[in-house]
């Protein structure tokens, strides 16, 4: 690999476990709804929501639609699948919201991962999400908002990874040469295909044993951080 000077994160699913956030704040929905959700098991919940969340986010990445539309429709979606009659789909978002927030924890290792390669390298957070969602997260969190050199939220900049108006952003706020970029996440399409495009390093954060070319794979952190000290 080529020498590394700085070292990106993802944020959810990397350092952070949003899916099991996710499936704590749906099944929070799901008791604070009772008469709504009666009899429906939580895990076809959280999958069926996850089947009209991501089309959803892609559609809001493309510009065809606002946050706001975004929020609503992936609830509405969720009643209709399941047939169900419910309140407003934004009561259904605010409350979910608002119990996805309690439940942000670090993924097993990261934070001790981070901690230990933000003491050798320059690094910073670069994610998807809205704004204000991960503004919160950092300040939940603060050795990641300490640490971190560079901060991207796509929302901010206006284009979502793998867009890579995105990485060119990100690699002038790391003042550093692209191809000298570690970029750290979970998402194949997003992650390691937008960093490949941008001509940074990735390291892929993944239990899938699909093969991937001219892409370091990991399962435990420890894994990545021996990777950075033999490099």
């Amino acid at each position: 690999m080529f020498s590394v000077r700085f070292v990106y994160f993802d944020l959810d699913d990397t350092l952070l476990d949003h899916r099991k956030a996710e499936r704590r704040a749906l099944g929070d929905l799901c008791r604070a709804f009772p008469d709504v959700f009666d009899g429906i098991d939580p895990v076809t919940v959280q999958e069926t929501y996850h089947r009209h969340n991501v089309p959803l986010w892609q559609r809001y990445g493309a510009g065809e639609i606002d946050k706001a539309t975004l929020k609503r429709r992936r609830f509405a979606a969720l009643l209709e699948a399941l047939s169900l009659d419910g309140p407003p789909p934004e009561t259904l978002s605010d409350h979910y919201m608002d119990r996805y927030a309690r439940h942000w924890t670090f993924i097993a290792g990261a934070r001790a991962a981070f901690a230990a390669i933000a003491d050798r390298y320059p690094v910073g957070i670069l994610t998807n999400g809205f704004a204000e969602v991960q503004h919160a997260k950092l300040n939940r969190f603060p050795l990641l908002r300490d640490r971190a050199r560079a901060l991207v939220i796509s929302e901010e900049v206006g284009y979502l990874k793998p867009d890579p108006r995105l990485f060119a952003h990100a690699a002038a706020c790391a003042d550093t040469p692209p191809e000298t970029i570690l970029y750290v996440g979970d998402s194949f399409h997003s992650d390691v295909r937008g960093g490949h495009a941008a001509g940074w390093q990735v390291a892929w954060y993944t239990r899938m044993d699909t093969p991937a070319d001219d892409v370091f794979r990991f399962h435990e952190w420890p894994a990545l951080c021996a990777y950075l000290n033999a490099g």
